[in-house]
């Protein structure tokens, strides 16, 4: 089996609720001020608790593209890790790299953390609005080059709302196999 076969096993898509995912962290399509919103970050919110709000006021927000982690609270995945991706205007603002860096600087703090597994959603594709495809794209191909660069295995598991999407993860991931 090559080093990319060995990496695209730990890939991963479920259609549901991140919420409900018991993976060593979820990751949160926050706001920059980390307070909650709608949404992913609205249910994230809304499921774990009281308790995470008054940990994300500690943190006093987050940039867009940055990660930051707090306890799962009453999730049943032990920790969140909060990016803010970018705002899709045109794709020619620096949106690809900041998505890009929204999915990295999430696995460096599960690596960080010791974590082996996470749950991303579509980050940026709600309201926001990257288009699926592109984000799509950035996702799979960030958390790959994340395993082959760092050397760290991790189970990925995209959990998208929509059978559409979980469609389109399904389809990249699949056409990396060949």
């Amino acid at each position: 089996m090559s080093p990319i076969q060995e990496i695209i096993k730990h890939l991963h898509v479920k259609q549901g609720d991140i919420t409900r995912e018991a993976t060593d962290a979820i990751v949160n399509a926050a706001n920059p001020s980390l307070l909650g919103g709608g949404g992913v970050d609205g249910a994230i919110h809304r499921a774990a608790g009281p308790g995470l709000l008054q940990e994300c006021r500690k943190l006093g927000g987050c940039p867009h593209g940055e990660a930051r982690i707090t306890g799962g609270h009453n999730l049943k995945a032990k920790h969140v890790i909060h990016t803010p991706g970018p705002i899709y205007r045109n794709g020619k603002s620096g949106e690809p790299e900041i998505l890009k860096q929204s999915y990295m600087n999430s696995l460096l703090l599960a690596r960080e953390n010791q974590l082996q597994s996470i749950a991303f959603p579509a980050i940026s594709t709600g309201v926001y609005g990257y288009p699926r495809e592109a984000a799509c794209k950035i996702a799979v191909d960030t958390a790959v080059e994340f395993m082959k660069n760092y050397d760290y295995l991790i189970d990925i598991y995209f959990v998208l709302f929509d059978k559409e999407n979980a469609a389109i993860y399904s389809e990249y991931i699949e056409s990396l196999k060949s």
